[in-house]
């Protein structure tokens, strides 16, 4: 069937797909607080993320077969590996963005993945409306806001910035392959098929750069499986059925509320700042949702 010329969902399915957006969101939002309490290096807590969260993916997957109301399953597809490969770049580059540059240039930079949905959705047949750009730049601007007044622009920290950039290029590309995959599949079997090439990617890269596997002590453990559990297999798959409803431009700016939950987060564990500035810019983000919502005469906007 021609991608483009799918019949529109139900409101009410949108509606609960939207939902599941927002909910992912807060669930990798989450994830910078587990990081910092994982006692082990950030290749190594992102290898953990997707290698404890195996187990939970394969049990769903079995589950979504058992139920038979999951599409038939396809097998692997190219969609499939690509979605690993490009969410093993996300989170490759996102560390080396942390490490080479400040927080606030590698989330700002991160969160500019719904651009290269954007530009690329024509590629998987779906077309972007001009309400979606406008909200796209609206949850730019309230980017900018969110993290403004930490933003530091200096040549010493240019390769750290591109790391960023690639970061949302892995990220923007991986939405793109998962709302393919979502076409032929289930989300848990691709979930669980795109984190086992994953696994693979970031255990060769932490094992090369740091070679550290255990965490020190029992918070750590609890850190690193809390990461796997809620910010992959509930952030992740939440974001995969989602897919599977809303288009690729839409869903993709949930970057945004995963930076403003973050930024929320930091607030409530770390006692970080959230001034005016800040709350303006999560206004902005979601005045930008709000303005891109899904409408059902699509060909209006």
């Amino acid at each position: 069937m021609n991608p483009a010329a799918r019949p529109s969902e139900p409101r009410s399915v949108v509606f609960l797909a939207f939902l599941a957006l927002v909910a992912a969101a807060v669930a990798m939002g989450i994830s910078p607080v587990f990081v910092r309490e994982a006692q082990v290096g950030p290749f190594t807590s992102a290898f953990h993320r997707v290698f404890l969260a195996l187990p939970l993916l394969a049990v769903w997957a079995r589950l979504e077969r058992r139920g038979g109301e999951a599409p038939a399953d396809p097998g692997w597809t190219r969609a499939m590996v690509l979605a690993g490969v490009f969410f093993t770049i996300d989170l490759f580059f996102w560390h080396l963005a942390v490490l080479k540059t400040t927080i606030a240039n590698a989330t700002l930079l991160a969160t500019m993945a719904p651009v290269w949905v954007m530009l690329f959705s024509l590629t998987i047949g779906e077309k972007v409306t001009r309400v979606m750009v406008a909200g796209l730049a609206i949850c730019i601007l309230g980017g900018v806001l969110l993290v403004g007044s930490s933003l530091r622009l200096a040549p010493e920290r240019f390769i750290g910035d591109l790391y960023g950039v690639a970061t949302s290029v892995g990220f923007g590309l991986y939405f793109l392959a998962v709302r393919v995959a979502r076409r032929e599949a289930s989300s848990g079997i691709i979930l669980f098929r795109s984190s086992l090439v994953t696994t693979l990617g970031l255990g060769l890269v932490a094992g090369i750069a740091e070679n550290a596997w255990l965490p020190t002590g029992i918070s750590g453990l609890v850190a690193l499986v809390l990461m796997a559990s809620v910010s992959h297999v509930g952030g992740q798959g939440l974001l995969a059925f989602a897919l599977g409803h809303l288009s690729a431009a839409f869903s993709s700016l949930v970057i945004f509320l995963e930076a403003l939950a973050a930024a929320f987060f930091g607030w409530v564990f770390f006692g970080e700042t959230l001034g005016p500035w800040q709350i303006a810019g999560g206004v902005a983000i979601l005045a930008g949702i709000w303005i891109a919502r899904p409408r059902e005469n699509a060909g209006a906007d």
